[in-house]
C-alpha cells in the first residue's frame, strides 16, 4: 500500500516550502530580453512556442552574417512553414549586420525556444547595436 505523507508544517503539498515555491516562480518568470532575426518573429511559430504575440522593438546584432540552413525536423518546419531557416554566423566585422527585433521573454519562455531550435543553433548572450545585451540563436563555432 502507497503511503502519502502529509507535508510538515511550513511545507505545501508539492514539498516547497512556501518561500522556495515563491523563489521558484520568481526565477521562471523573471524576464530576459532575446534578439530574433527569423522564425521567432512569424505570429505563428509565437503562438505555437510561447500560446501568446509578442512585443518588441527592431534592433540589430553587429558582427555577423546571415546564411541559410536547410530544416530536417519535420516539427520545426511545420510551425514555421519555412524548410529553410536562417543562421547567424559571427565574422567578427563590424560592418556586418543582421536586422532583427529584441522581444522580452521569461526564463520558462526562454526554455521553450531552446526547445523550439533545432541543434545546430546555440544560445549565446550578445550586446546589440542598441547597446542592450540579448540572447541570440546563431551557429554554433567550428
Amino acid at each position: 500500500m502507497l503511503q502519502v505523507r502529509a507535508p510538515h508544517a511550513g511545507q505545501r503539498a508539492c514539498g516547497l516550502t512556501v518561500h522556495e515555491e515563491l523563489r521558484y516562480r520568481a526565477e521562471v518568470t523573471k524576464n530576459v530580453r532575446l534578439f530574433s532575426y527569423g522564425t521567432l518573429q512569424l505570429p505563428q511559430v509565437q503562438r505555437t512556442t510561447y500560446g501568446r504575440l509578442l512585443e518588441g522593438a527592431p534592433d540589430a546584432l553587429p558582427g555577423f552574417v546571415l546564411e541559410p540552413l536547410e530544416i530536417a525536423d519535420p516539427e520545426v518546419v511545420r510551425i514555421s512553414g519555412e524548410r529553410v531557416h536562417q543562421i547567424a554566423r559571427r565574422t567578427g566585422r563590424p560592418s556586418d549586420r543582421v536586422t532583427g527585433t529584441v522581444f522580452t521573454l521569461t526564463l520558462g519562455e526562454l526554455a521553450d525556444t531552446d526547445a523550439y531550435e533545432v541543434s545546430a543553433y546555440t544560445r549565446i548572450l550578445v550586446r546589440l547595436a542598441s547597446g542592450e545585451d540579448a540572447f541570440v540563436y546563431a551557429a554554433r563555432l567550428s
